[in-house]
């Protein structure tokens, strides 16, 4: 019996949208990269991307649990000497409210090219309003 390889066309690529209102960063951000890797479907190969995309809503309202509002830093690195720049998380949330939700989704995700291919399947927004309703996203309720 062979291994059945998904080709190109089979991948059936639907589109999630998912409120962050009130909801638990770690819960929605394990669930997007989920959909994005499409470890949901019976076609799931590690080699292929297979997975769908999503779009997240009202990232400004997600909520955080025990101290992390306070205690969470976000670093970069500018590659010199020096160069390290540290942020606090309300700071980010003041300033960049996205970033919050792309950076634990992106950290859930595999550190390859592949891994980049599926993070550009991922759209975060701060508020209500996103431009893809052409493609017909059909919410996702969390539970």
């Amino acid at each position: 019996m062979k291994t059945h390889i998904p080709s190109e066309g089979e991948i059936v690529r639907k589109w999630h949208v998912v409120d962050a209102t009130d909801q638990v960063l770690g819960r929605v951000a394990s669930k997007a990269a989920m959909l994005l890797m499409g470890k949901h479907k019976p076609i799931y190969t590690t080699f292929l991307d297979t997975g769908d995309h999503v779009v997240v809503i009202n990232a400004a309202k997600i909520r955080v649990t025990g101290n992390k509002e306070q205690q969470k830093v976000y670093r970069r690195h500018s590659g010199y000497p020096g160069g390290l720049s540290e942020i606090g998380m309300a700071k980010v949330r003041a300033t960049r409210p996205t970033r919050i939700v792309e950076d634990a989704v992106a950290g859930m995700l595999p550190k390859t090219k592949l891994g980049k291919q599926m993070y550009r399947k991922l759209k975060v927004y701060a508020g209500d309003k996103h431009p893809h309703q052409a493609q017909k996203p059909e919410p996702l309720s969390l539970g």
